[in-house]
């Protein structure tokens, strides 16, 4: 009988056991508690952390993390204002404020990623489909638009180098998907706490022609350089010929002078040397005029002059030889 009694008494403590066992739960310092009584939620969130006490068998805890949770979205091509097709990189960060609407709405972590997905990108695609390229780049919007200094007037009127003004900049893009993002994902019991572009980068599909434009500007700029050096290279062969000229045209200047200055003295020696009598003239007129046919009479030369002629004085003048051996 005693033996009986104390099996009773085990399995009435066993029982007892299970049976608180089954209705102590703890709460951790980062979960908050969802209670549901055959499915739904019974009671008030439990979000401090301890030792709590539920019904047994018929409860179920549902724990639901409370801290920042984060959401990393895959790279989607949208286009941009300007017709740019862009791959955008976004990722945000999030935590649940309200866990039984969270629990009512969403259940779990995994629907709520979901959801977030779906929130996210549309907002996205909705920002970046009204902003420019540069809008959604640059981080700020008080940079002022730069030009290259080196342009010419004609290649400014063409808009060449010349940066589109901002409006609005990154950061504001980012406030307007969170804005709107926040909204819609309150009723979730979700808050939406930051929201930030990870990497914009050209879809591969136009990458190749965005590059081509590029290339294609900068080598405007560079035959522009190169045309405007060859310019410069002209100018300076043009100037060397010029200075080559000059210098060629004052040296010959002065060795005319020089040797107008050596024939005036010449002139002058030889008319102090034979001007000293009447047959120092007549030997000088004598000896300029025999100089004078080497440069009028060559070997092919024909003259066809007048006896009269002043350079026949000399030659009419001559005496026939002496006779030689009394031969004449």
């Amino acid at each position: 009988m005693s033996t009986t009694k104390q099996l009773i008494g085990i399995i009435f403590l066993g029982l007892t056991f299970y049976i608180l066992m089954g209705s102590i739960y703890t709460v951790s310092e980062v979960e908050q508690v969802i209670i549901t009584q055959f499915g739904k939620p019974v009671g008030l969130p439990v979000t401090e952390a301890g030792l709590k006490m539920k019904m047994p068998f018929i409860q179920v805890v549902n724990p639901i993390d409370k801290r920042v949770l984060e959401w990393d979205g895959n790279p989607s091509d949208m286009p941009t204002k300007d017709k740019l097709y862009i791959s955008v990189d976004l990722f945000a960060r999030w935590r649940i404020v309200d866990p039984l609407q969270y629990f009512l709405r969403l259940r779990d972590e995994r629907s709520a990623q979901s959801r977030l997905d779906d929130i996210l990108g549309s907002e996205t695609r909705n920002a970046v489909a009204k902003h420019e390229l540069i809008e959604i780049i640059r981080t700020t919007k008080d940079r002022i638009p730069l030009r290259d200094t080196l342009l010419t007037e004609a290649e400014k009127e063409l808009d060449m180098g010349l940066l589109v003004p901002i409006q609005k900049g990154r950061k504001l893009v980012e406030l307007e998907i969170f804005t709107a993002a926040t909204e819609k994902v309150r009723v979730f019991g979700i808050e939406l706490l930051d929201i930030r572009f990870k990497r914009i980068n050209y879809n591969e599909s136009v990458r190749p022609k965005i590059y081509d434009r590029m290339i294609s500007e900068r080598r405007q700029i560079a035959e522009r350089f190169l045309s405007e050096g060859n310019g410069e290279a002209a100018r300076i062969r043009g100037n060397r010929v010029r200075d080559l000229n000059k210098i060629q045209s004052e040296a010959y200047r002065e060795v005319e002078e020089i040797r107008g200055i050596a024939d005036a003295k010449a002139t002058e020696i030889y008319a102090s040397a034979y001007n000293k009598n009447p047959e120092s003239v007549e030997f000088y007129e004598f000896t300029r005029t025999m100089e004078s046919y080497k440069s009028i009479i060559a070997e092919d030369t024909t003259l066809i002059l007048s006896t009269n002629n002043d350079l026949f004085k000399f030659l009419k003048g001559m005496k026939p030889y002496a006779c030689v051996d009394s031969e004449c």
